[in-house]
């Protein structure tokens, strides 16, 4: 009964993080709250995650990672990179694609990506080269470098912590390079070599980027003076060359017929590129329709200036409206148009039409990840969206971040904060913390961008180890380890492994990388006790396998380039499948030969054995 109630718990999870209708850090919490109510897991075995060592210096890494972008350490890197451009696009995403690898074997993906990002932007506009060419192959580079180090991505951490409570040795700092440096090597030859054929080429006849061409959704109003009051609609939308989509009067529909007569008092919703945008905005008699405007010298000061900007994964915008968070009174920006991926845009039009929600406006629609704002306000308020926690600015606006000259220290920190992690010292957790403090000490970082982390990463990790005790202490691990043990007979453990490394690409899609591999880790080392083989390679197998997803855009890397490449779902699906089928290939055959699979007398192979996983139960 106890295995049945958590592999319905774990479909839960998977229809929840599928569905994507609530925010993830509230259904990772839903899943520590049904463990606890069910029984599953005393309170203690089911918090226990929260406190774990490796999870605080998961925390404080992300921490420490804000400092190396606030010092400009990856921007100095990736702006040399600007210089193979001339030399064609495919030698410049050969070396941007090394770079970004060597920087996300140690730093973030999600970070390197988003530092990375500005720069591929206008290194492919000077080349003259469709940004769709250079985006995704950026994403998978930084998924990539994330398989070489252990602490490359937190999904690698979280794997070693999770191995520990299992009574298995972790992953060495070094211990996945072996496997996973020719695995980025791989990757990204062939990412070089098949990206011109099979990634799109979105742009228009001349190669010149289509940035300027997005499809933006805003409001326009008629001003009292307006003189387009009483005359037809076919004034503005032949006349002008604008899209109007749709007016609202009094929370009503009303079609956008080119003989309806103006009054005044309609909301005209309109649809353009970000020139048609720009021209309403400069129109008499017609003016775009944001809650709160700035005042008119601070916009029409010459140090006013216009930018897009995306909403990345972990914005605090996310799932909120411009009107819910005072857009304007924080940030000192005004949202002149929104952009969303096309199917949503569509939606977002019948929103705003008032079919759905009757007085919706541009300022009420809750953001999502990946949409594009075009704002416009003062050069220094855009300069305080440096750190890209909040809004990543995508426009060929140039600005230094502030404190390029402690760079150095930076670095220093950082690294000494790893060796002393590493070579024990001190505790990880330790380590972290004392990195992180430096920072905001020395001023390499500012404390409130220090603790701009995606704290939904932490909620995500302790909340799925959790479910990995669970699946442990209920028996539910070791019953789909029998299942998968039995496959075993057809083709030995190195099938049974090629199944658990696919079962783990499959799950990442609708769940997190880090939540797919503690969800299949558990499998894995009960599948090797049912064989009698070292759980070792199973327990690597997995956590390579969970950073090798490149079919889906659903990877925060590739959410963060979806919308500037105008990407579609079918492009990940045409490359990544190919990259992803060829990995695993490479995985099945390497991973046995660097952590062979012994029998279960080695002393490894004993300590594998899933005996410890649970937590010991509070003394009376």
């Amino acid at each position: 009964m106890t295995i049945a109630i958590v592999l319905g718990i774990v479909v839960i999870a998977l229809v929840l993080f599928a569905l994507d209708t609530i925010p993830i850090e509230v259904s990772s919490l839903t899943i520590v709250c049904l463990l606890a109510i069910t029984g599953v897991l005393t309170p203690q075995q089911a918090f226990e995650g929260f406190s774990n060592d490796t999870v605080i210096f998961i925390f404080t890494l992300l921490a420490m990672t804000q400092g190396l972008a606030s010092t400009g350490v990856v921007q100095l890197v990736g702006q040399r990179l600007a210089f193979f451009a001339r030399y064609g696009h495919q030698v410049f995403v050969l070396a941007m694609m090394g770079a970004v690898a060597a920087f996300s074997s140690i730093i973030s993906n999600t970070v390197t990506t988003a530092a990375f990002l500005p720069v591929a932007i206008g290194a492919a506009h000077r080349a003259k080269v469709p940004k769709s060419k250079v985006l995704l192959p950026l994403a998978y580079a930084s998924m990539l470098g994330g398989t070489i180090f252990l602490f490359g991505t937190s999904t690698n951490l979280v794997a070693s912590a999770a191995m520990e409570k299992m009574g298995m040795r972790g992953i060495g700092v070094a211990e996945l390079a072996p496997v996973g440096l020719p695995i980025a090597v791989i990757g990204i030859l062939v990412v070089v070599l098949l990206g011109p054929l099979l990634l799109p080429s979105r742009a228009d006849g001349a190669g010149v980027s289509e940035w300027s061409l997005r499809d933006y959704l805003t409001e326009a109003v008629l001003p009292r003076d307006s003189r387009y009051l009483g005359k037809e609609l076919a004034e503005i939308t032949e006349g002008l060359g604008l899209r109007v989509i749709g007016l609202i009067r009094g929370g009503q529909s009303i079609p956008a017929l080119p003989t309806y007569q103006l009054v005044g008092d309609e909301r005209l919703i309109v649809e353009g590129k970000r020139e048609d945008i720009l021209r309403v905005k400069d129109l008499k008699g017609i003016d775009i329709r944001p809650d709160v405007k700035l005042g008119d010298a601070e916009l029409s000061s010459r140090d006013a200036v216009l930018v897009e900007a995306s909403v990345p994964p972990g914005s605090p915008l996310v799932g909120r409206s411009l009107k819910e968070v005072l857009f304007v009174e924080r940030y000192g920006l005004v949202a002149l148009a929104l952009h969303r991926k096309p199917a949503i845009q569509r939606l977002t039009k019948l929103q705003m039409l008032g079919r759905i929600f009757g007085e919706q406006s541009l300022s009420a629609m809750p953001l999502s990840v990946g949409d594009v704002l075009l704002l416009r306000g003062p050069r220094s308020r855009v300069a305080e969206l440096a750190d890209g926690t909040t809004l990543l600015v995508l426009s060929d606006y140039e600005y230094q971040p502030p404190r390029y000259g402690k760079a150095l220290l930076a670095v220093c920190l950082f690294l000494g904060a790893l060796a002393m992690g590493t070579l024990e010292v001190v505790p990880l957790s330790v380590a972290g913390l004392a990195g992180m403090l430096a920072m905001i000490v020395t001023g390499c970082v500012d404390a409130r961008i220090a603790f701009r982390v995606d704290w939904r990463v932490v909620l995500l990790i302790g909340s799925m180890m959790a479910l990995g005790v669970a699946m442990e202490v209920s028996g539910a691990g070791r019953y789909l380890g029998n299942l998968a043990a039995g496959m075993g007979a057809y083709g030995g453990p190195r099938m049974v492994l090629a199944v658990l490394m696919v079962l783990t690409i499959l799950l990442s899609a609708p769940m997190s990388n880090q939540a797919a591999a503690l969800v299949v880790l558990p499998v894995g080392i009960s599948a090797a006790a049912q064989l009698g083989v070292d759980a070792r390679p199973f327990a690597i197998g997995i956590t390579l396998a969970a950073s090798c997803s490149f079919i889906t855009p659903l990877e925060p890397s590739c959410v963060l380039v979806y919308g500037p490449g105008h990407y579609r779902f079918t492009d990940f699906f045409r490359l990544g499948t190919p990259l992803t089928a060829l990995l695993v290939a490479f995985l099945v055959f390497m991973v046995p030969t660097v952590w062979p699979f012994q029998t279960q007398g080695s002393q490894e192979s004993k300590a594998g054995v899933p005996v410890s996983l649970s937590a010991p139960s509070p003394s009376p």
